[in-house]
């Protein structure tokens, strides 16, 4: 099937890492194996599926890890943003840990 490709002000397509620049007999020829499908085994798929997203936190089983939103006044943000610093992790993982005290205790 040909298609139509235009491009603005006689720009080219860009290139490929080689430096080659991308012709039209390369854009169609794309289009074209585009336009027949792909034909993925079932394992890509799924794979392609379950990836999105962050991983899990926990091992509940359900892969899930709910989402808790806070907020924090300027200093306690400050406070936070140097204790990750310092510890060279997250603001969430220290969140994490000072609440599994604040809960254990």
């Amino acid at each position: 099937m040909m298609h139509d490709f235009t491009v603005p002000n006689g720009q080219p397509y860009g290139t490929f890492k080689n430096g080659t620049p991308v012709t039209d007999a390369d854009i169609e020829r794309w289009a074209d194996e585009a336009e027949q499908g792909y034909d993925f085994p079932p394992e890509v798929i799924q794979h392609a599926i379950r990836r999105g997203g962050r991983p899990s936190l926990g091992g509940d089983g359900d892969g899930t890890s709910p989402v808790v939103p806070v907020r924090l006044d300027q200093a306690l943000a400050a406070a936070l943003d140097d204790r990750a610093s310092t510890e060279h992790t997250t603001r969430s993982e220290v969140i994490r840990a000072a609440l599994r005290a604040w809960l254990a205790a």
